[in-house]
């Protein structure tokens, strides 16, 4: 489980190819702190570490991981927002965010509002996964609140310290994003359905 506070950035070094699967390797100022088979979160999906070397380290993603997130699309030199599990009694920051992307999303518009930034993103609706005013969502495994929700857009704010230590000062309109709506939300719209 993670919370969607972004610990630090990584850099991918380089990406292998494996039958449906790609390795990726990463450089990162917490690759000391890791151990082979932890689940570390890049850009919200939840990867295992298999390899590690000097201050890189190697994740491999599966055909399903690459077929739902857009970690297909990275290249080398591409930064990722990187957050290990929590620790059992830590304090939960951000929300409860399982590092299981629901589906990506693309940005529509991006707002300077003197002080913060406005990002709006839309993705396909399906009627599974919504979003709610004041509610949670993850975008790239970056914990949000939504400040403006639509059947299949929403809006958040960005504070200037999240802009600047996460991947989002890399995004632009048409940048393709990982979405993990929240975890009770989705709970709640599969019970109605079952009403």
């Amino acid at each position: 489980m993670f919370t969607g506070i972004i610990e630090t950035l990584g850099t991918v070094k380089s990406i292998e190819k494996d039958k449906e699967n790609i390795h990726i390797t990463i450089e990162s100022d917490i690759t000391n702190e890791l151990k082979i088979d932890q689940s570390v979160a890049h850009n919200g999906v939840c990867l295992t570490v298999v390899n590690i070397s000097g201050n890189e380290y190697t994740v491999t993603a599966i055909k399903e991981t690459l077929d739902k997130t857009n970690i297909g699309s990275l290249k080398s030199g591409d930064e990722v927002n990187l957050e290990r599990a929590m620790k059992l009694g830590a304090r939960l920051d951000g929300h409860i965010v399982q590092g299981h992307v629901d589906k990506t999303g693309v940005c529509k518009n991006i707002q300077d509002q003197d002080g913060s930034t406005v990002f709006t993103f839309s993705y396909d609706f399906d009627g599974n996964n919504i979003t709610i005013e004041k509610g949670s969502i993850t975008i790239n495994g970056v914990s949000l609140t939504v400040v403006n929700s639509k059947k299949d857009e929403f809006s958040v704010a960005i504070i200037p310290y999240t802009l600047e230590h996460t991947t989002f000062k890399n995004l632009r309109i048409g940048s393709e994003i990982n979405l993990e709506f929240d975890v009770i939300g989705k709970y709640v719209a599969r019970l109605t359905q079952f009403q």
